[in-house]
C-alpha cells in the first residue's frame, strides 16, 4: 500500500512537468531529470524527489526544452544558476579535481603504506645451528 501511494505521489508532479511535451521531448526530459541532483535531498535526482525545489527544477527543464534549448544548454543554465553540485557528474575543473583524483590518491597511499609496513616487518630469526653430536647422543639413548 505504501509503495502504491509513493508512486502516485511521485507520478503527479512528473505528469504536470511533462505537459505539452511530445514523445521525443518527454524522453529528453526523463533523461535530463535523472542527471540532475536535487539540491534539497542531495542523494536523489530531481526525478525522484518530491521537494519543492525539485518540482521547480523539473518545470524549468520543461520550459527550456519547449524553448528549443539543447541538453547541454539546459545543464549549463542550471549549473550557472545552482553550481556544479546540481550535476551528478560534475565537470573536471580546478575546484573539482580533488573529487575526481582524491579516491585514486587515497587508494594508492594505502597500498604504499601496506607495502612499507610489510617490508619493515622483522624477519624471522634463522634456526640456531643444530649440534649434531648432541642430537645423535640424545637419539642413541
Amino acid at each position: 500500500m505504501k509503495r502504491w501511494l509513493f508512486v502516485l505521489l511521485l507520478a503527479a508532479p512528473l505528469a504536470v512537468a511533462q505537459e505539452g511535451l511530445n514523445p521525443e521531448q518527454t524522453q529528453r526530459f526523463q533523461n535530463l531529470i535523472e542527471e540532475l541532483r536535487c539540491l534539497v535531498c542531495q542523494n536523489q535526482s530531481i526525478a525522484e524527489s518530491n521537494a519543492g525545489l525539485a518540482t521547480d527544477l523539473r518545470a524549468q527543464v520543461t520550459e527550456q526544452i519547449q524553448a528549443g534549448k539543447t541538453d547541454a544548454e539546459i545543464k549549463a543554465y542550471l549549473q550557472a544558476r545552482y553550481g556544479d553540485f546540481v550535476l551528478y557528474n560534475p565537470p573536471l575543473t580546478a575546484k573539482t579535481i580533488v573529487l575526481w583524483v582524491g579516491p585514486f590518491v587515497l587508494v594508492l597511499g594505502v597500498l604504499i603504506a601496506v607495502i612499507v609496513q610489510l617490508r619493515r616487518r622483522p624477519e624471522t630469526e634463522p634456526d640456531e645451528q643444530v649440534d649434531r653430536a648432541a642430537l645423535k647422543k640424545m637419539l642413541d639413548e
